[in-house]
This record gives structure tokens, sequence and C-alpha cells, in this order.
């Protein structure tokens, strides 16, 4: 059984708000057995895996780490949603900064991620999103532990290394894209179509006439923030 399956089951069990012994009833086994199992100790057969899957209502996909969607999904890209309108009009109804930043940031990323595409480099594409991820990882981890009730099996890093961890991983995104960019150990591996990415604010302008003015304000915003 893989690392993820005792983390998983415990997190399914303490979401459900029940205890081990609760659970152990529910799933035919001894409360022993099942701590054994939610510890790693002991590894289970597929039946118990299966009826697992089922009290909690998750595929086997999920519950084994193989999936971060409940139903065993795997996405694609047009499985992804577009903005979420239900949770912009909760924001629209609350303070109005959360509202703003969140414009500032998602339009900016959309002219980020088109420049991208349109550069075609996929170790740069692969840095670039890793970087970016990392840091909502990040923020977000940040925010969970505001709560001390959350759980923590929710993530597989433990929370003492994890922001180190974050941190030199983003480091290392940086200096790899800042290689290629730079063209001094890569120069024959990076070969760079310079025009694609000839940027002014009148191309931005021109290109992304809707969402320049965020980019320009996210701008202004960070470098006042680095005075």
């Amino acid at each position: 059984m893989n690392s993820d399956f005792p983390r998983i089951l415990t997190l399914l069990r303490k979401e459900r708000g029940i205890s081990q012994k609760q659970a152990a009833a529910e799933l035919n086994i001894s409360q022993a057995l099942l701590s054994h199992y939610e510890k790693g100790i002991r590894e289970c057969g597929l039946d118990f895996v299966v009826r697992t899957a089922d009290f909690y209502g998750v595929s086997c996909d999920y519950l084994l780490g193989r999936s971060p969607e409940r139903t065993g999904a795997t996405l694609s890209v047009d499985d992804l949603p577009e903005s979420d309108t239900a949770a912009d009009n909760r924001l629209s109804r609350g303070s109005i900064l959360p509202v703003l930043n969140k414009k500032l940031i998602v339009n900016s990323l959309t002219i980020t991620f088109d420049l991208l595409q349109k550069l075609d480099q996929n170790a740069v594409t692969t840095e670039v999103s890793n970087y970016l991820m990392l840091s909502v990882y990040h923020m977000f981890r940040m925010l969970y532990r505001i709560n001390p009730k959350n759980e923590s099996n929710l993530f597989t890093i433990p929370q003492n290394i994890s922001s180190q961890m974050t941190t030199a991983q983003m480091i290392q995104c940086e200096a790899r894209l800042r290689s290629m960019i730079e063209n001094t150990e890569n120069k024959k591996e990076y070969k760079f179509d310079h025009e694609k990415l000839s940027i002014s604010t009148e191309s931005l302008q021109q290109n992304y006439a809707q969402l320049t003015s965020s980019l320009l304000n996210l701008i202004k915003n960070s470098e006042g923030l680095l005075k």
C-alpha cells in the first residue's frame, strides 16, 4: 500500500467527524486494526479499500492518492472551469479589496500565460507555472493554518518544513528560468524568438485592451511594496 493511503484514510474519517471506534465498526474491522492502517503499520487488502471507498463515497483512486479528485477523475484542459461566478458574486458582496486584488492577479496571469503560449517553450512554461503554483500553495497553506481544527492530513509535507521546502523549490524554479533566459549554460538548447515577446505598453493595450490596466496596476503596486 502506498504512503498516501494512511493519510487519506485518516483525513476522510476526521472530515466525517467520527471516532476510530465508530469507523471501525462501520467498516467491520477492529479499532486496533484500523489504527494500524491509519498509521501505515499494516497493509490492508483490496476488499477493505473498496469497502472504505464505498463508505466514504470516494473512488479507490482518490483513496490511494492516485487522483486529487474524490471521483477519481483525471482532468483535461476542457474539464477545467472558468472563473467561479458564484465565488465572484460572494466576493462582490463583501470587502472590495479581495475583489480588486483577485482581478489584478487573474487578469495579469491571463496576459502572462498568453505570452508563454506565444513563446511556445515548454521548459519555460513549466518553470513559470511551477513557481506560481508553489506560491499559491504556500499562501493557501498559511490561510489553512489559521484554524487549528483544520486537518493536517490534507497535506503530505509536514507543516514544520513545508515553508522552507516551498521557498527552496521556488528559488530553483527561478534559477532554472534565469539560466534559460540569460542563455548562458544552455546556449544551444534554448533559442528564443525574441520578436514573439516584443512588449510595450502600446502593444499590451492593443493585444489585451481589457486586461492591461490590471497588469500595469499590479506592477505599480508590487514595486510600491519593494520601495
